[in-house]
């Protein structure tokens, strides 16, 4: 399991002290990290997708690795210098606005894709295709389902494991189907679906902070 530094179990703490319920997934959470963590320092990337309201979750976590969240993430000082060779004019500009950020892509924003692929294929294997598309080995899938039996989510799951790929589950109830798979199954919990999304959004902010913390510094 990949060491966790101590700002970051600080705030594995932190959630622990607000959500006393989540005590049992705790050491889940950590192996989530130590997951994503390995995919990063390899170069690789996540790719997150879910149904409903996971999809809006799938977004969300997008947002938050994808620019600052509560650090501001200046850019590597070597970067902003190559900006400014690549343009004098505007570099120091554009150095200034961007922010770090931790490749991540959510699966469900692509409708064009998803909605040319449903027409012309088959809509329960959207996220499958783009797994395959964009997957490379060592890079992670988080697939978000209240139940763990979404079967879109079980295609694409199959195609991440062929790729490679590592897969992290955030679900509910018994953890379904897809936490029988999973490398790493975070179940809420809770029986109900929309407790179970309550409890997502902790787990999966606490998540980006931990990443945060790890490789940004201000």
């Amino acid at each position: 399991m990949q060491k966790i530094c101590q700002q970051a179990e600080r705030q594995l703490d932190i959630l622990m002290e607000r959500y006393p319920a989540l005590l049992p997934v705790r050491g889940e959470i950590e192996k989530a990290y130590g997951l994503i963590k390995e995919s990063y320092d390899q170069g690789g990337k996540i790719l997150i997708a879910g149904n409903g309201g996971s999809c809006a979750d799938s977004q969300h976590i997008v947002g938050e690795l994808m620019k600052g969240f509560c650090k501001k993430r200046p850019v590597p000082e070597d970067f902003a210098r190559a900006l400014l060779s690549a343009d004098p004019e505007r570099g120091g500009l554009i150095a200034g606005k961007l922010q770090g950020a931790l490749p991540a892509m959510a699966l469900t924003d692509h409708q064009a894709l998803n909605t040319a692929f449903a027409n012309d294929v088959d809509g329960d294997f959207c996220f499958a295709q783009q797994v395959y598309g964009y997957g490379d080995p060592g890079d992670v899938l988080l697939a978000i389902s209240t139940s763990g039996n979404s079967k879109n989510l079980m295609y694409a799951a199959a195609v991440a494991k062929a790729k490679g790929m590592k897969l992290i589950v955030l679900t509910g109830k018994d953890g379904g189907l897809l936490a029988k798979t999973a490398d790493c199954a975070l179940i809420a919990p809770s029986q109900e679906t929309y407790m179970i999304q309550e409890l997502h959004l902790p787990i999966y902010h606490t998540l980006c902070l931990m990443l945060e913390e790890t490789y940004f510094h201000e």
